[in-house]
């Protein structure tokens, strides 16, 4: 019965609405961890007729002499997952219920043969069931080995001592770096943040070494992911039968696997060098010359000598599949050698406290460990009777260093993100609570959206800024990605509902893989409010730029200036300097940085990067300096003889700007506007009127909100054009500005305490009962109990609280309590019964 109950927990269903076959599930059939389970509602597209033996695949029966049990298991399973599949993707797939109950029954290739109809040769010729089970059992295999990597590279590079600055790399968002070499760099250092070992005095030089790890394990991260996006989808994938697929035989799927797995064994073949030579160099601080020969002996760089070549040379794609897979198994006990060498050398550190252990016996046992290929190092014989180190205890091992070295090391929070205390929180809330009530004011309602959305959601909508967009990893599910703004889930919001009007606004975190810097996050909050709809020209427009003024007029930052555009008046520029139509937006997202960047810089990448030629570049560089008051420049661009007015582009935008400036003027809000041509806002979705807010204090944080209008944005996601307008105000900047300011006025009082009740002793009971009326008369309070009047007082001058009710023991014999104004520091006495009715006409007074 217990058998019974395991192989039930351990079944695996195909076939269902759904369902997906995972390498996971392919290698744990192939252990016979795992049971298949055809699913009630593909029975049904199976049938029952009788069997029609056919003559297998040629190229199955190639593959099928030179598997192993449990190869053979994994292909079962495969071929069982595409014949259901087939089933229940075509009415018209002849699949028969007995071959289908064959192969689940003994999940052996050999036994479900002959295949039973035509259709099912043709898929088991079409999908190459052995090819694809092999390349699922490689990728199980390799998934896990990229991280183990990054972790026993960082172990190393803890026990040689060496330095974390080689693992400083520039971050991916610059375009100057891989992202999976920038993630590998960011992993291990987390990893090694806050060692005392990492960069100590006395390591060995190890800087060559160590710099080669994140481009050689992102590397192998990339040959991972690409293997894995194709497996998934042989594994999955039901097969067309038809013309097309009528004399398939599975050579290019088989041909496509090889070409990744070999890419694969390549990047396996450096990170097996590299793991040596780590090993190696963490082997050179033991002074010990015996116990060093003793952890290194054993293994060579000869161990791999041909061992690549034996991978590739081989032109039976089965062959080469199992040669990959032998790799990545040799590659695991290298990594499992290397860990173990560095764990002994941590453990024989004496600068560092660590339970006791005998470090020798240690390296004995890692001595033993078998090798691929069944060598074994040399160790004494008498080590041969000690116990082999093999992977559970090696992860044991592991945990057991790390919880011993807890005390060492400090968590962190990843770059580009941060804290919020409670002085930050506090002015956090207060500024969440102005803006809400500004939107609020304009009639605004509240929207909520996902933090992540569809990939195909939010590619696209971009520009260049699309490579910031944070990729979440494939679950075997939907490919999605963190939301990189509140606007483009804003518009499918709309296009998913048939919404044709709607004033919103939103208020949540969102996520862009940027090299962090001052004021500049990878997680923050943005505040959005759109209008979408139909309405009046400008209408929309100047409501929002009118909210934006009022936002950092009650906000009180200080000093602002909005910079305000036209994306077709920006055209029309570009169209006049003679750039091509197609690199429109390309340009503007050069000029783009130009708050950022020189002219000359921009004009480097214009003419370097972009293909635009000098004479063009100059003429943009001429019109981009037009800036100042909106109506000033407005008469200006519309004189006689302005180039803008030949333009049917530029024109339109100068009259739709004519009416937006007017407005403004007439709201008392065109004084915090500049109207200037360099502004282009990167964003391939704007269309109109684009704006962007920036502060002129003392503080250096750049742009604080921007927005514009979209009228095509919602129409990406439905087909009907609703046209939109917006702004975000970007409340990180804000809070950078507001903590600093009230830092200068003191003014940060991270709560709203009203009142204190101290209690000169250690009486719960009466605090209770005193604090408890407060809080029922709705005053905001707090209690403590210390004999120490001191204590009390200290308390309530960092907390700012200005009201505080002394009890002691004179006052209980009297049945009063003393009132005491803490700013004022003068105290009164009143009686019990009246202090809730005393304390809130005094807070009533302040």
């Amino acid at each position: 019965m217990a058998s019974s109950a395991a192989a039930a927990a351990a079944t695996v269903m195909l076939g269902g609405k759904g369902s997906a076959l995972s390498p996971a599930a392919v290698y744990a059939f192939s252990l016979g961890l795992a049971a298949p389970g055809i699913d009630p509602s593909a029975h049904k597209s199976l049938s029952t007729r009788a069997p029609s033996p056919q003559e297998t695949p040629a190229r199955l029966a190639a593959a099928l002499a030179a598997l192993a049990p449990a190869e053979s298991r994994a292909a079962a399973a495969v071929l069982l997952n595409k014949l259901v599949l087939t089933s229940s993707d075509s009415a018209s797939a002849l699949v028969t219920a007995a071959t289908v109950a064959r192969l689940a029954d003994s999940l052996d290739l050999a036994a479900a043969l002959p295949l039973a109809s035509r259709d099912e040769a043709a898929v088991a010729a079409a999908t190459a069931p052995v090819a694809v089970a092999l390349a699922a059992l490689i990728d199980c295999c390799a998934a896990p080995l990229a991280r183990v990597a990054d972790a026993v590279a960082a172990l190393s590079c803890e026990a040689a001592r060496g330095d974390a600055a080689a693992f400083d790399v520039p971050a991916s968002g610059d375009g100057l770096c891989a992202k999976d070499e920038a993630d590998v760099a960011a992993d291990i250092k987390v990893l090694v943040f806050g060692s005392k070992l990492v960069g100590a005095a006395g390591g060995v030089p190890a800087a060559a070494t160590f710099a080669k790890v994140p481009a050689l394990n992102g590397i192998f991260r990339q040959a991972v992911r690409a293997l894995h996006v194709l497996v998934r989808i042989e594994l999955n994938a039901p097969v067309k039968l038809g013309k097309r697929d009528a004399g398939e035989t599975g050579e290019g799927k088989e041909e496509a696997l090889v070409v990744l797995a070999t890419q694969l064994a390549r990047a396996v073949q450096a990170l097996s060098k590299l793991s040596i030579a780590r090993a190696r160099l963490c082997a050179e601080s033991i002074a010990d010359a015996e116990l060093r020969e003793k952890l290194t002996g054993g293994v060579s760089v000869d161990d791999l000598k041909g061992m690549l070549d034996n991978v590739l040379i081989d032109s039976d794609a089965v062959s080469v599949l199992k040669g990959v897979y032998n790799h990545l198994l040799k590659f695991r006990d290298f990594l499992a050698w290397e860990a173990a060498v560095a764990m002994a050398v941590i453990e024989a550190d004496s600068s560092i406290e660590k339970p006791q252990a005998a470090v020798e016996n240690e390296a004995a046992s890692v001595t033993e460990k078998p090798l691929a290929g069944g060598d074994k190092a040399k160790g004494d014989k008498k080590s041969k009777k000690k116990k082999t180190l093999g992977l559970e205890s090696l992860v044991e091992k592991v945990k057991e260093i790390v919880e011993s070295n807890e005390v060492r090391r400090l968590p962190k929070i990843p770059k580009g993100t941060r804290d919020f205390g409670k002085e930050q929180m506090a002015i956090r809330e207060r500024a969440f609570s102005i803006i809400t009530s500004v939107f609020k004011m304009h009639g605004a309602t509240a929207l909520d959206t996902p933090v992540f959305e569809l990939r195909e959601t939010l590619m696209g909508k971009y520009g260049e800024d699309s490579k910031l967009i944070y990729d979440l990893a494939d679950q075997g599910g939907e490919l999605c990605s963190l939301r990189y703004d509140l606007t483009v889930p804003f518009a499918r919001y709309v296009a998913m509902n048939s919404i044709s009007a709607l004033k919103r606004y939103q208020i949540a975190k969102v996520y862009r893989r940027d090299n962090p810097s001052k004021g500049r996050y990878r997680e923050f909050y943005q505040c959005d409010f759109d209008i979408a709809g139909v309405y009046e020209p400008m209408e929309p427009d100047f409501e929002v730029i009118k909210v934006l003024t009022e936002l950092l007029n009650q906000l009180d930052i200080g000093t602002y200036e909005i910079k305000l555009n036209h994306r077709k008046l920006l055209d029309g520029m570009l169209e006049i300097c003679g750039v091509p139509p197609q690199k429109f937006r390309t340009v503007c997202s050069s000029i783009d940085k130009l708050d950022k960047q020189t002219f000359e810089q921009v004009k480097k990448e214009l003419v370097d990067e972009k293909g635009i030629s000098n004479e063009t570049a100059d003429e943009i560089g001429n019109l981009v300096k037009t800036r100042g008051p909106p109506l000033e420049v407005l008469m200006e661009l519309r004189k006689e003889g302005s180039k803008f007015m030949n333009n049917v582009g530029s024109v339109a935008a100068l009259n739709e700007l004519e009416i937006l400036f007017k407005a403004l003027d007439k709201a008392n809000a065109i004084s915090k506007i500049t109207f200037d041509l360099s502004l282009a806002r990167g964003l391939d979705y704007y269309t109109g009127v684009i704006y962007e807010a920036v502060f002129k204090g003392a503080a250096q944080v750049g742009s604080i909100a921007a927005g514009g209008r979209y009228d095509n944005l919602v129409g990406m996601f439905s087909g009907k054009q609703i046209p939109a307008v917006g702004v975000s105000l970007g409340i990180e900047r804000v809070f950078a500005i507001m903590e600093q300011q009230e830092k200068e006025r003191n003014e940060i009082r991270p709560t709203e305490t009203e009142v204190l009740v101290s209690i000169l002793g250690k009486d719960l009971t009466l605090a209770a009962e005193l604090v408890s009326e407060l809080w029922n008369a709705g005053i905001k309070a707090e209690f403590k109990l210390t004999t120490r009047v001191a204590n009390h007082i200290k308390y309530a001058l960092q907390s700012s609280i200005p009201w505080m009710v002394l009890v002691g023991e004179s006052e209980l014999q009297k049945g009063t309590v003393k009132l005491k104004d803490v700013e004022a520091n003068q105290e009164e006495e009143v009686d019990r019964k009246d202090f809730v009715r005393e304390l809130k006409k005094r807070l009533s007074k302040s």
